[in-house]
């Protein structure tokens, strides 16, 4: 029979509500293959909602190899309709997650259906950022449920405002709210991700394992996200390797994950084990491999893989992927071909693009090209202050004066200032931020005191201050004081001060960590024999016996 043919009987089906009828039409679409017609699955999932077979939705949908948002809406609206608004609610997060798809407006209509069946509108404005009105709204709420608070924390965490989820968390922890779904928990793992607290990730992943989620699939999947992004990707990898059903987020994560880690090679193999098994890649997985390739220079597999995305998967590149790919080719000295990538590009490139390019021309010495590059990313007006530290260094090394001089007037004009630098080192219990050239410190003598010790050991062993880093006008030495009080080396201070002798230093920095610094961190790593973990804007940084897992390349 054609397709056709059971496309009508389907809707048929779906409007006179005959639930065994729905059954044993997909039955036959199994044994003809028709199952696999792309509309069919579709319409069967529609039908299977409208006849009140939710679960049987749910098992075709698990099932589906290409999800699409008719697919979205379909089990949404299924949920809806079988009165789990709850379910609705839970399963919305994978649509980013798992299918890397954007809501459209027949996919919100759903969510919010179920938002107004729970009293949840507080979740629309959560995620917009509207903290305010959010919790306004949460507090008016005459009984608030396990659903009403999760609506809240999930919407605050995926806003940026995870500190405030935590807070919320623990107080609804105080209020004995029984937790029977554990998307919640989700969120709290995630809001630990992005805050990159370690042990507050330690703590929940117990409160996860006391309750019994360990092995959901999404929970877990969340889990080795936030390991990887709290540093310890050992903790990421055995929880991944104990996963009895690994989704492409599974993967991924541990891929993204070893990549961000400076472990190429582990991230290459893993992929290789994900399509032997017969897991898709998504548009995240190749970003984080060629991200892996760019930062050991595997300059044919990072081709090979952006081929493969599109013409193997289909996948369209973002501008993401093409900024990944672009400093893939920079790194490597491969200057003008990422030039041509450039001008090829389906997308206007951004000042990070343009930054990146003037970047490993200045490092490989094209002077030519470097200027070039400049005068056209000066032309942009670019908002970043590391992008005019860049500019300034890249025309001084050119000893092209005027257009310095041009540099620091452009910043006067447009009022640019260079984001104070902090640093924060989280130490069992106890967590410090320290900012850039803080002097208040109570143990400020004592950090002072071992930084001037480590400093007159690093210069015996060769190290010379490198004072490009410091947009100023000021005399050499002020300069070098200048680096002398970033905020990652009173960090590091502390914690060799106050951490427990042997454990690994982990830093979060909110800037990315200037190359004086880097330098010195290698140094002090080889000086006192620890490992420092940094997660700085861009990368982490793995220091350790002198050397970095980046490479000298972030």
């Amino acid at each position: 029979m054609p397709a056709s043919h059971f496309l009508h009987q389907l809707q048929l089906c779906a409007r006179r509500r005959t639930p065994s009828t729905a059954k044993r039409l997909h039955a036959q679409l199994i044994k003809t293959a028709l199952h696999l017609c792309v509309p069919l699955p579709n319409t069967l999932l529609d039908t299977y909602g409208k006849c009140g077979l939710v679960e049987d939705a749910l098992h075709l949908f698990g099932e589906m190899p290409h999800r699409d948002h008719v697919s979205w809406a379909s089990i949404l609206t299924a949920h809806n309709q079988a009165n789990m608004p709850h379910r609705t609610l839970s399963m919305f997060p994978a649509m980013f997650e798992s299918d890397g798809l954007q809501p459209d407006h027949f996919v919100f209509a759903s969510v919010v259906k179920a938002c107004s069946s729970l009293g949840a509108v507080r979740q629309g404005y959560a995620r917009s950022g509207r903290k305010s009105d959010a919790f306004e709204m949460f507090e008016s709420l005459p009984i608030k449920n396990l659903f009403s608070w999760t609506a809240l924390i999930s919407g605050l965490v995926q806003s940026g405002h995870s500190v405030d989820a935590f807070y919320l968390f623990i107080e609804m922890r105080r209020e004995g709210v029984h937790i029977v779904d554990p998307l919640v928990l989700s969120s709290i793992v995630g809001a630990c991700a992005n805050l990159a607290v370690l042990e507050l990730g330690k703590q929940v992943h117990s409160l996860v394992i006391r309750l019994g989620y360990e092995s959901c699939l999404f929970i877990s999947n969340a889990l080795v996200d936030m390991y990887a992004k709290c540093s310890d990707i050992l903790a990421a990898k055995d929880i991944f390797g104990r996963m009895h059903r690994r989704d492409v987020v599974s993967w991924t994560s541990i891929i993204v994950g070893a990549a961000q880690h400076g472990q190429a090679e582990k991230a290459l193999s893993l992929y290789d084990e994900m399509v032997a098994v017969g897991i898709k890649p998504n548009e995240v997985t190749f970003v984080g491999l060629i991200y892996a390739c760019s930062h050991v220079g595997l300059v044919s597999k990072g081709r090979a893989l952006f081929r493969s995305m599109i013409e193997d998967y289909g996948i369209s590149p973002s501008l993401q992927h093409y900024t990944c790919f672009l400093d893939l080719l920079s790194r490597s000295g491969h200057l003008g071909e990422a030039s041509n990538v450039i001008d090829s590009m389906p997308f206007d490139p951004d000042e990070p693009t343009w930054a990146a390019l003037l970047s490993a021309c200045k490092h490989h010495g094209n002077t030519q090209m470097g200027i070039r590059v400049a005068d056209h990313l000066l032309s942009l007006k670019p908002e970043d202050p590391a992008t005019y530290i860049l500019l300034s260094n890249v025309y001084a090394g050119a000893r092209m004066w005027e257009n310095v001089a041009e540099v620091r007037k452009l910043m006067a004009a447009r009022e640019v200032k260079k984001k104070p630098g902090y640093s924060c080192i989280d130490i069992g219990k106890e967590t410090q931020v320290f900012y850039a050239g803080e002097t208040s410190h109570p143990m400020k003598d004592e950090m002072f005191s071992l930084l001037k010790e480590l400093d007159a050991e690093m210069r015996r062993r060769g190290y010379v201050p490198d004072s490009s880093f410091v947009l100023h006008d000021m005399e050499h030495q002020e300069k070098e004081r200048q680096l002398f009080w970033h905020s990652e080396r009173l960090a590091v201070a502390y914690g060799l001060l106050k951490a427990v002798p042997g454990t690994v230093i982990r830093i979060v920095k909110n800037l990315r960590v200037c190359g004086d610094c880097h330098t010195v961190l290698k140094f002090i790593s080889s000086i006192v024999k620890r490992d420092i973990v940094v997660r700085d804007a861009t990368r982490y940084h793995h220091f350790s016996s002198g050397e970095c897992s980046c490479n000298d390349f972030w």
